[in-house]
């Protein structure tokens, strides 16, 4: 099988999951774009993929969850 892999990236104040070269969808929260990029990554495992999620460490004054 193949390889799934997302990535969490700041989109403007927002945060987005990077997959296939899209980010299809905007989150309040990083913590929020890695709950769905969690649930895509689980259905690709099932799918036999491999799966790498990657989340940027946290920014002089951001919040744990990225706010």
């Amino acid at each position: 099988m193949g390889l799934a892999q997302y990535a969490i990236v700041p989109v403007q104040d927002e945060w987005g999951v990077l997959h296939d070269g899209d980010v299809k969808s905007k989150y309040a929260t990083k913590e929020a774009a890695f709950e769905s990029a969690v649930a895509a990554a689980s259905l690709a495992l099932r799918q036999g993929h491999e799966v790498h999620v990657s989340v940027p460490g946290r920014e002089a004054g951001e919040t744990a969850l990225g706010s």
